[in-house]
């Protein structure tokens, strides 16, 4: 029989070695010590010296272990903690041995450092080889100091018990503290539970030791707080404020308390402050927006503390319950006297309904929590709705939540919008039917008298009462129908004054929409419709961000970003890339002589011949004034060429219609290639620039690639 043995390898061999290095230079200290080793600095030579180098060594490398063990998560072990904590204890009793007894304090501040900072098996075994060592020194000299060690003994263990005690009544401070901070926390959502009316303002009951409660208190009240975050948001991006506020009524209509807000300032009241003062409480009162705006600064500002800045242009809007009754304000202000818009007006209270909404949902949440897993089921459909970022992640969001409530068979989401003054209705998105019927998802049908644009047209939930020929009625238009279905409910999507579309609920149980259910789906829709509401408003907003007002091509800002991604693919990938600079000739004749309406409808008209000559994957984006820019992936200079002369010789046949006459223009275009002109973004500006200055340069009307240029100023040198 042969035996096989493993012989470890030279790095395993090396590691262990090192590894050893800690425990041997304190063990060989040890034994020094005891044998009357450091007794004094005349006494010190080269074996002292040796031991203490070795002994430096020997900490920073069991430091170092320990920080890279911790940088990376992997767990720290016993021997870990013994070698730097015994290579610490040795280096301790080397300055007590030559000191002298009166620096024996540092090994007790020391052992109280390491009982607590290591684990308490680690603690309690270097308390352990701390005694055996004091022992050895102590007690294995020349002079037996019984007295002397047993003092050391006592302290020591009276500093690590002090520090069990001191630890264990710091950890029953810190709970208590948590304990008290949870139920602080429970308390504050309580009040503003009744302050959105979640709960009756007079009630005594309390929430504390009902878990599911308290679950649920929670959870509306961050539903509420996540939908008024989202519509600051907007209206701080839109308004340009300097701080967007809501400050919401208390439960005993007395007092502001400051809900949510987005603001440069610190000083925005965060303590309740009287709600009838100042120009808050004149919007409270008159139960209407304010606009006012000073040079001088606005008097009566009172939701800021003293010392806040001055507000010279200030918009304020009340949140209206249907009924009339007053639940908050909506303050958006700006240190500079930029005044606020009747547009501005106008969004600032749309978003106040979307937030007063926001509460009326939760309201009608706590009615229907009665239902336990009902309850479940509508928390998680409402916060996928408040997870969705897009239109289509809305509508998806939207009917898987309908269909899960109430156990639906057929769902469907409309949109309705205005097409040269007539209204028009799209099937946004269908679940429950067939791959035909899937089929209408994005058809667009005018208005009729079928069920949808009724209920779009009057606002109100359709049909009334059941209807018994079901399959003969016309759902979304004549040519759709939608047959085995027993029940139907069509829901409006109304956000503000504006319905958005519908949600279409159907059944093939003729009971199946019990009043709870009904009730969920049209809370459903309505958080549907906020949903889709700020999508729309998110997507607006971007769009304003990347697009140029004028042209509705990208502007500046964007192309610079895309064409720093598409530089980086064409640099990974060892690509063609081109970038093309235009410039309208003699454009300020145009404005000169024809007005500047007119230049800009030149602008608009050059744009669109750019935008439908230019491919899917090239990016036109107005670079400023009367230039345009294209980037062109995967394009040589030859193909760039191509492009450039097609969009010149388009614009060069185009005819403008003016006030003065028709109108004729010609453009001057410049190409660089990437790798072949240069290799970095702002290089090939630079170039694709100096090609378009040379070809204005050189009679107009041309495009001109970067070899051109090059050329030309080559044969213009041997001229001259």
């Amino acid at each position: 029989m042969t035996s096989l043995s493993v012989v470890p390898s030279p790095a395993k061999l090396v590691r262990a070695f090192f590894r050893a290095i800690p425990a041997a230079v304190a063990l060989a200290t040890f034994v020094h010590l005891a044998r009357g080793g450091f007794r004094g600095l005349n006494t010190l030579g080269w074996t002292e010296a040796a031991l203490v180098m070795g002994l430096l060594i020997g900490i920073g490398m069991a430091a170092w272990r320990r920080a890279m063990r911790s940088s990376v998560g992997a767990v720290i072990d016993l021997r870990d903690d013994l070698e730097l904590g015994g290579g610490l204890i040795s280096a301790a009793f080397i300055v007590v041995a030559i000191g002298g007894g009166e620096l024996f304090p540092i090994v007790y501040l020391l052992m109280a450092f390491l009982v607590a900072f290591l684990p308490r098996n680690a603690g309690m075994t270097l308390l352990g080889v701390t005694l055996v060592y004091d022992g050895l020194v102590t007690l294995g000299g020349t002079v037996v100091n019984v007295t002397g060690f047993l003092t050391h003994t006592l302290f020591l263990a009276l500093f690590a018990g002090l520090y069990h005690l001191v630890l264990s009544a710091r950890m029953a401070v810190a709970k208590r503290a948590e304990s008290d901070a949870v139920q602080k926390r429970i308390r504050e959502v309580e009040e503003r539970a009744r302050t959105f009316r979640l709960v009756s303002s007079g009630t005594q009951d309390s929430f504390s030791g009902m878990n599911s409660d308290e679950k649920w208190l929670v959870a509306s009240v961050k539903e509420i707080e996540g939908a008024v975050h989202a519509a600051l948001e907007i209206a701080e991006t839109g308004l340009r404020t300097d701080t967007c506020a809501a400050f919401l009524l208390t439960s005993d209509d007395r007092s502001l308390k400051l809900y949510d807000c987005r603001s440069g300032s610190e000083r925005v009241q965060r303590e309740k402050f009287n709600a009838g003062e100042g120009i808050i409480g004149g919007v409270l009162k008159r139960r209407a927006p304010v606009r006012m705006n000073s040079p001088q600064g606005l008097k009566g500002v009172t939701y800021y503390e003293g010392g806040g800045p001055t507000v010279q242009a200030l918009l304020a809007v009340p949140i209206l319950e249907g009924s009339g009754l007053v639940r908050g304000v909506l303050v958006a202000d700006k240190l500079k006297n930029e005044p606020f818009t009747d547009q501005d007006e106008k969004m600032l209270t749309t978003i106040a309904g979307e937030v007063l909404r926001s509460i009326e949902v939760e309201r009608v949440m706590s009615y229907i929590r009665k239902t336990r897993d009902e309850k479940d089921r509508f928390f998680r459909a409402i916060e996928e709705l408040n997870r969705a970022g897009s239109p289509d992640q809305v509508f998806v969001a939207v009917l898987e939540a309908t269909r899960q409530l109430a156990g639906l068979d057929f769902c469907a989401v409309t949109l309705v919008s205005e097409q040269d003054g007539k209204r028009m209705h799209r099937v946004a998105r269908m679940t429950g039917v067939t791959a035909q019927g899937k089929a209408l998802e994005g058809q667009t049908f005018q208005d009729n008298n079928g069920l949808v644009a009724n209920v779009v047209r009057y606002g109100a939930p359709l049909p009334g009462r059941d209807i018994k020929a079901m399959d003969r009625q016309v759902i979304f238009d004549e040519e759709t129908q939608v047959r085995g279905l027993g029940a139907l409910k069509i829901f409006p999507l109304v956000a503000g004054d504006r319905i958005l579309g519908t949600l279409v609920a159907g059944s093939r149980k003729k009971a199946a929409f019990e009043q709870d259910v009904l009730r969920m789906i049209e809370v459903i829709a309505i958080q549907a419709a906020q949903a889709v509401l700020r999508a729309q408003l998110y997507e607006q907003m971007e769009r304003m961000a990347t697009t140029d007002g004028l042209t509705g091509l990208l502007n500046h800002r964007t192309f610079q970003s895309r064409a720093d991604d598409i530089l980086a693919q064409a640099r990974r990938y060892n690509r063609k890339c081109s970038i093309m600079l235009t410039d309208v000739d003699h454009f300020k004749n145009v404005n000169d002589t024809y007005g500047h309406p007119t230049g800009d409808q030149v602008l608009k008209g050059v744009a669109r011949i750019i935008k439908t000559l230019a491919r899917d994957t090239d990016v036109v984006a107005r670079y400023g004034g009367e230039e345009f820019v294209m980037v062109m992936p995967e394009t040589d200079v030859q193909g760039a060429k191509i492009i450039a002369e097609r969009i010149r010789e388009a614009v060069m046949a185009e005819v403008f219609q003016t006030e003065m006459g028709p109108l004729r223009i010609t453009m001057s275009l410049g190409i660089a290639t990437f790798p072949d002109n240069a290799m970095e973004k702002q290089q090939m500006i630079d170039l694709a620039d100096q090609c378009l200055y040379h070809s204005k340069r050189n009679g107009r009307n041309q495009s001109v690639t970067v070899a051109q240029m090059q050329g030309g100023r080559k044969l213009q040198a041997v001229a001259e």
